[in-house]
């Protein structure tokens, strides 16, 4: 008997999750083959056709005895991979609750309720209360622009903002400065202060936050609460990103 005769035999371009045979393209990451066949991994940091960062470390997965993030990690044929597990997605509940005692997220005052990813996520994950102590950050406010105000107490780090300015407006308008507690997020321009960089409305940079740190000025309470895009939809749903672009008028055409 050859080695190997009783291990299970994989296509050219496949692996497993979850029991689960996935496809995928040479260059594909588990994210994206796993999304593309129509399987859920939680995120909050990765967006089709953007750089993959892996800093939010909802979409880790077991991979054999290892654990890594889907989002930059190469898929390989025959991977033996575990995403929904009550051990993965505990450890996900936890990194959710940290993230909004973090932060300020008083989700019933919020104009982002029902469309933020964040409290859906919580919702998806099970999370029923903060577990820790809240910190109450206390950071500054950026009101300065005539169509966007920047909230930086509902900021999570997530840098969608950061690389949507660079990838596809072309733009350098936001980055992250300090590490750890004092990580934050920045505008670069000559004043620190939004009115004095080039973002505009319409830049997908404006649009991504998938919490309520960047706003629309004058636009608030536009889609009634209950016909928003978790009101309507679990986080869950494959392809739900082009819901929500279709709502703020953003398409991949």
């Amino acid at each position: 008997m050859s080695a190997g005769a009783n291990q299970p035999e994989f296509s050219p371009n496949t692996f497993t999750m979850d029991g689960i045979e996935i496809p995928f393209k040479d260059g594909q990451t588990l994210m994206d083959a796993a999304l593309a066949a129509g399987v859920y991994i939680p995120h909050l940091c990765h967006h089709p056709g953007l750089t993959p960062h892996g800093s939010c470390k909802l979409c880790m997965v077991d991979i054999g005895s290892g654990r890594a993030s889907s989002c930059t990690t190469p898929a390989v044929a025959g991977q033996q991979v575990s995403n929904n597990t009550p051990a993965l997605n505990e450890a996900r509940r936890t990194l959710t609750q940290m993230l909004f005692i973090e932060g300020n997220h008083l989700c019933p005052s919020c104009e982002k309720t029902g469309n933020c990813t964040l409290q859906a996520m919580a919702y998806h994950l099970g999370m029923l209360e903060g577990h820790f102590p809240q910190f109450f950050q206390r950071r500054e406010v950026d009101a300065s622009h005539s169509t966007v105000m920047l909230d930086r107490d509902r900021c999570i780090l997530c840098e969608l903002c950061v690389r949507a300015s660079r990838e596809v407006d072309g733009k350098n308008v936001f980055a992250v400065a300090g590490r750890g507690i004092t990580a934050r997020l920045i505008v670069n321009s000559p004043s620190g202060k939004l009115a004095d960089s080039d973002l505009e409305i319409d830049d997908l940079a404006a649009h991504i936050c998938p919490v309520g740190a960047i706003l629309i000025k004058a636009h608030g309470y536009e889609i009634p609460i209950g016909w928003r895009t978790f009101d309507l939809h679990q986080v869950g749903e494959i392809g739900l990103e082009k819901v929500i672009q279709a709502r703020v008028g953003h398409t991949d055409d």
